[in-house]
């Protein structure tokens, strides 16, 4: 037990935690040496034995004559013993294994602990607020285990904005995080953060975003938008937990957004209109329609301006270049020798061009020109890009998940690359800027988080004989200034990937909150983790971190995460922050989702 001076103590809620503390147990003391950025922890005798990296703690101290309360983790545990590095006492140590009455009794434990949340108790609100550690505060001060009603205690002005994904990294206590919506108001931040998740395949990246997510869909008022291009979050976030193949270890989260009153949107690209045609020029021009005409380079450019031209003087909308009847004027205009004279200038190849017109097999032709066409065209059901976009003007916002995936298309025969997944990304993209920008000239925020997975693929680096160099450069190119400068529109970007040195810098630069799984210790990886989280002692604990796949049952798997950024109340002194994150059913309990969510075995 602990005694505290009660001349610190002033008023109701101080006097609480102060009795709290006094229950709680003594990890050790401060110790020397000992700054405002990271202190010397003496372990006590007793807690020797404790588990204590990643463990939250806490102690009191008085800074310009008030109470205050530090909480950080311990990030470090050393043992010293100074009798036995005496170079005789190595050697009988070497004979015998032991120096009798100096190996073990002579120990010190000497631990790190890293400030990240200093609180002072406001006498007039009655409530802790906010404050730094500007002193440092006397060895042999207390330094105690936090439990989950001591934090209760310091943040129950906030209690309503706390979310968990896990507890403490190496202990039990709840780790609280909080997701503010972008916009103005109760709740809000005021402006959009940009955020990142990196870990290696099966580091639990993936899940930890989901519930991110549906940390953010409690805001009615926030609009989410996940840019799927391996149909993962579509798979897991859109699934009907009886009918499907889903693990069960994942939470309903459909059922999660419905209960949360949150109007899930899942499109993929058979029901997904596309609605510019600079977008239907540059598929015509990668796909084998005038490939099979030997029409190529810059001779098939001009054939594409053309048919443009034609089709939209003789109001060929791009919901008609679908039927047979605009394909028979796209032939017309083709076999056409004026307008074969607009496509090439030399003889020869405009004969070659006719004689090809009159062997092709217009059936054949017509397959390739519907694959294409068909993605512009109504389909019952299917939403215009457009008019998808609008919805995040609207007041109560969606959860909308588009899947990118060529799988989504297999069944109707649409034309499919990488190209068109690209294309669609930059058309997405830049409406949703275009929106944003609007929204701040209005003087409002359009309060969207943007979510693009597998972002390596998007916003990496690119090599020169990429075959899709052209567009992914313009993408990337486009992310890089939507990251630059969307955060005053109140649009957010979060990136996701398994690789964190793939990440263009230039991005990286501007992310706010940023979420480090297992597996970035080795090569370049490791050299961009050390030069975004730059303490010697954060680094090393993330480096103990344990491969999620090496547990001996699914049960007992633990996926731990360290964080950086303004992403809980406890992580404002700029130190990260380490988690283990929840198993199903406590991520259900813990933010007090309806009971109907957890599994039948906690139900029962």
């Amino acid at each position: 037990m602990t005694s505290f001076n009660l001349t610190l103590i002033e008023n109701t809620s101080d006097i609480e935690i102060s009795k709290l503390l006094e229950e709680s147990e003594r990890v050790g003391t401060v110790g020397s040496p000992s700054s405002t950025t990271k202190l010397t922890l003496n372990i006590m005798e007793y807690a020797i034995e404790n588990k204590l990296i990643g463990e939250l703690a806490i102690f009191k101290f008085r800074q310009n004559k008030k109470p205050h309360y530090t909480l950080g983790q311990i990030t470090e545990v050393t043992l010293k013993n100074n009798l036995l590095e005496d170079s005789t006492m190595q050697s009988i140590a070497r004979i015998t294994g032991s120096v009798k009455q100096v190996s073990g009794t002579q120990d010190v434990h000497i631990g790190s602990f890293s400030p990240s949340a200093v609180f002072s108790h406001n006498s007039d609100t009655n409530f802790f607020e906010q404050s730094i550690l500007g002193t440092v505060p006397s060895t042999g001060t207390p330094i105690l285990q936090v439990s989950d009603i001591v934090l209760e205690k310091l943040l129950q002005k906030y209690l309503d904005q706390l979310f968990y994904l896990g507890h403490s990294y190496g202990s039990n206590t709840k780790l609280p995080m909080w997701f503010k919506h972008f916009g103005h108001g109760a709740n809000g931040n005021g402006e959009a953060f940009h955020m990142g998740i990196f870990g290696a395949t099966g580091s639990g990246k993936s899940t930890l975003a989901q519930r991110i997510l549906i940390g953010y869909s409690k805001h009615k008022e926030m609009g989410l938008i996940i840019l799927d291009p391996v149909g993962e979050f579509s798979k897991n976030m859109n699934a009907d937990r009886i009918k499907s193949n889903v693990e069960s270890s994942d939470p309903d989260y459909k059922s999660i957004l419905q209960y949360l009153g949150k109007e899930l949107i899942p499109i993929n690209v058979r029901n997904l209109v596309l609605d510019r045609w600079d977008i239907f020029k540059q598929l015509l021009h990668e796909s084998s329609f005038f490939r099979r005409l030997t029409v190529d380079g810059e001779n098939r450019t001009n054939a594409i301006n053309l048919l443009e031209n034609k089709l939209t003087n003789s109001r060929v909308k791009l919901t008609d270049l679908s039927s047979r009847v605009t394909f028979d004027l796209v032939m017309n205009v083709l076999r056409d020798e004026e307008n074969q004279e607009e496509i090439f200038s030399g003889k020869d190849p405009r004969s070659r061009l006719r004689s090809r017109l009159a062997a092709v097999n217009d059936e054949e032709l017509y397959g390739v020109w519907i694959s294409i066409s068909s993605l512009f065209a109504s389909r019952a059901g299917a939403h215009k890009i457009s008019d998808l976009l609008s919805r995040f003007k609207q007041r109560e916002k969606p959860f909308v998940i588009i899947d990118l995936s060529s799988q989504s298309i297999h069944e109707l025969n649409l034309y499919w690359s990488e190209t068109i997944q690209t294309l669609i990304l930059i058309r997405l993209l830049r409406g949703l800027s275009d929106l944003g920008e609007e929204a701040w000239y209005n003087g409002e925020s359009l309060n969207t988080l943007v979510v693009l997975d597998e972002a390596h693929r998007f916003a990496g680096k690119r090599h020169e004989n990429d075959r899709n160099h052209s567009h992914l450069e313009g993408l990337k190119d486009r992310l890089i200034d939507y990251a630059r400068t969307t955060r005053k529109f109140g649009l957010g970007w979060m990136f996701i990937s398994t690789s964190l040195s793939s990440i263009d810098r230039d991005i990286l630069q501007q992310l706010k909150i940023v979420f480090f799984g297992f597996g970035l210790s080795l090569g370049s990886d490791f050299l961009m983790l050390k030069e975004m989280i730059p303490d010697n002692s954060a680094i090393e604990l993330y480096r103990s971190f344990g491969d999620p796949a090496s547990s001996f049952t699914p049960e007992t798997r633990q996926f731990p995460f360290m964080s950086k950024g303004p992403v809980s109340p406890l992580s404002f002194a700029g130190f990260p922050l380490f988690i283990n994150a929840f198993s199903h059913d406590d991520f259900i309990i813990e933010n007090k989702f309806d009971k109907k969510f957890r599994s039948p075995e906690l139900q029962s």
